[in-house]
């Protein structure tokens, strides 16, 4: 089984990981409710989607239990 010859740097090893961080969530406001939501997907506190009520008032009120 190969080896490497060399014990690889903090440096060098540290610039390979620089890439292994959390990105912030994006969220954007609902233009109906002016809630906090992810983009492009149907806001969790009124139900709508780009104008249309995806999630009814019923499905709603049975995920918050």
């Amino acid at each position: 089984m190969p080896m490497p010859k060399r014990k690889t740097s903090k440096s060098r090893r540290d610039k390979r990981r620089t890439h292994w961080n959390l990105n912030e969530v994006n969220l954007e406001e609902c233009p109906r409710c002016h809630e906090m939501k992810l983009p492009h997907r149907a806001c969790l506190e009124c139900g709508y989607y780009n104008g249309k009520e995806i999630i009814s008032s019923s499905e709603k009120k049975d995920k918050k239990k």
